[in-house]
């Protein structure tokens, strides 16, 4: 594990991939917070390089600092309430590409192991019976020397849900600086985890939306 040094990425600024009066759409760059954190230097973060450009955007959910992808922000209170019910519902579909260790034995499953705070270790979460349901249905789609390639679906959106998963399921995900050992780390010069695709009824049409960002993988 290495020590948190936070060091956002300039380029690109931010990343907006569709608008309208009710939501944005942005692709998230890795290294990039959601949300700020308690220390000065941690203010620049999606949220707030977002609401230099709308003023009036609200954080509806998060991607972990060294994941990228797609996330949605609201415009207003309406629509913050209808995407955060979706998301508490399970009516949103979220679908991740990460790059594993080692081959799965496998090739489609579902991993059902509830997850928890490290008490003695914060940020970190563990695999405890103590802990919140975490499920995560998963598919491979690439092997290739040791490596594989798979889409993670989450239904829950517990923190650091899919890395914890993965390392349960003994395939630590590559440029994992938490979880992942030295050498796993060291493989990729980011966390191989990429928020691909996500789905949500629009608050105000109704009209289902899909936002895709390809993984850079």
């Amino acid at each position: 594990m290495q020590i948190f040094e936070y060091n956002p990425p300039l380029i690109p600024w931010l990343d907006i991939r569709y608008t309208d009066k009710d939501i944005i759409v942005i692709n998230k760059s890795s290294g990039l917070l959601s949300n700020p954190g308690r220390a000065t230097h941690t203010h620049d973060c999606a949220i707030t390089r977002l609401q230099q450009l709308y003023p009036e955007a609200i954080l509806l959910h998060r991607l972990d600092c060294d994941t990228s992808g797609i996330m949605v922000f609201a415009r207003n209170k309406k629509a913050e309430s209808s995407i955060k019910t979706q998301f508490q519902n399970k009516l949103t579909k979220k679908e991740y590409i990460a790059e594993v260790s080692g081959l799965l034995q496998s090739k489609i499953g579902t991993i059902d192991i509830r997850i928890g705070p490290d008490k003695s270790n914060p940020p970190f979460q563990i695999a405890t019976e103590l802990g919140k349901s975490a499920v995560t249905h998963y598919q491979v789609l690439n092997e290739q020397q040791g490596i594989t390639l798979v889409k993670l679906m989450p239904e829950t959106g517990r923190t650091h849900q899919l890395r914890v998963h993965m390392h349960e399921l003994g395939h630590q995900i590559l440029g994992d600086n938490f979880y992942g050992s030295p050498c796993i780390a060291g493989l990729r010069n980011r966390l191989s985890l990429h928020a691909q695709r996500l789905t949500f009824f629009h608050p105000y049409t109704g009209k289902e939306m899909t936002f895709f960002s390809k993984h850079p993988f």
